[in-house]
């Protein structure tokens, strides 16, 4: 198995963090994982993605020119990655912010209202898991229970109270696909 996943956004949106979140469950699952982020410097409201290559084998390079599934989380990262996505390949697509129409009809889009889900946990922050929540049911390469297990990891200290709303956004996500 060799496949990866380009997840793009606004920065401040969380980005980075559920490609470490996906990354980290892949290695729990027993494979072998890169994680490239890539930001200007504008950071907080610029464009922000990062690509999460996993396999069975060595990942030779974390390099990704025409990505196989694309999360998309705001309308700047679903026109610049709709055409570079794989034929074959998933896009999830945040039809909270992204009101285009699909241009393509060669690739799986799952539109999702994604902010609109999160807003029901009372924290919109949480989109980013919603999104991990529904591209984990489109592509079931990690668990939930993965995907949870490194949240406690990571969620400590002050960040510690958003654990439940991250785990219900999780879920919701998850919920949130029809396959």
């Amino acid at each position: 198995m060799d496949s990866n996943v380009l997840i793009s956004g606004f920065g401040g949106q969380g980005v980075l963090f559920i490609g470490q979140l996906f990354a980290n469950a892949c290695m729990e699952e027993g494979l072998n994982v890169t994680w490239s982020p890539a930001y200007g410097a504008e950071m907080r409201g610029g464009t922000v993605n990062c690509t999460v290559c996993m396999s069975d084998d060595e990942v030779a390079c974390a390099f990704v020119d025409k990505p196989e599934n694309v999360i998309a989380l705001n309308a700047p990262s679903f026109e610049k990655f709709e055409n570079k996505i794989k034929s074959g390949g998933v896009m999830i697509v945040n039809s909270s912010l992204v009101k285009s129409k699909p241009l393509r009809n060669d690739i799986n889009y799952k539109f999702i209202p994604i902010t609109d889900i999160a807003h029901k946990t009372g924290h919109e922050k949480v989109a980013n898991i919603v999104s991990l929540g529904a591209f984990i049911k489109t592509f079931p390469i990690v668990t939930k229970e993965s995907i949870i297990s490194i949240m406690k990891e990571k969620l400590t200290g002050k960040k510690a109270q958003m654990l439940n709303s991250n785990i219900q956004a999780l879920e919701y996500g998850f919920l949130a696909v029809d396959n």
